[in-house]
């Protein structure tokens, strides 16, 4: 099965070159990172390898990463432009 990428850098490449600044200096940040690319990893390998999970897991993981994209993407907003 294709799977569309869903990583940070393919979701939000205009700040993606920040990414790595801003894990060091926001701990907020780093750590929504963290799970999010935990959460997507997990979502990516049970489409890949087409592994049986019910649907009500499945979305609540798929719903996990968009409310993790949304926190990111709130703190990302919020930065001054450069």
């Amino acid at each position: 099965m294709i799977v569309d990428p869903h990583d940070l850098a393919h979701e939000f490449p205009e700040h993606a070159p920040s990414f790595e600044e801003l894990r060091a200096r926001d701990a907020r940040f780093s750590r929504l990172f963290e799970d999010y690319h935990a959460v997507n990893d997990e979502v990516v390998a049970l489409e890949e390898r087409d592994v049986p999970i019910d649907d009500l897991s499945f979305e609540a993981l798929k719903k996990e990463r968009l409310r993790l994209k949304d926190a990111i993407y709130e703190i990302l907003r919020a930065r001054p432009s450069r």
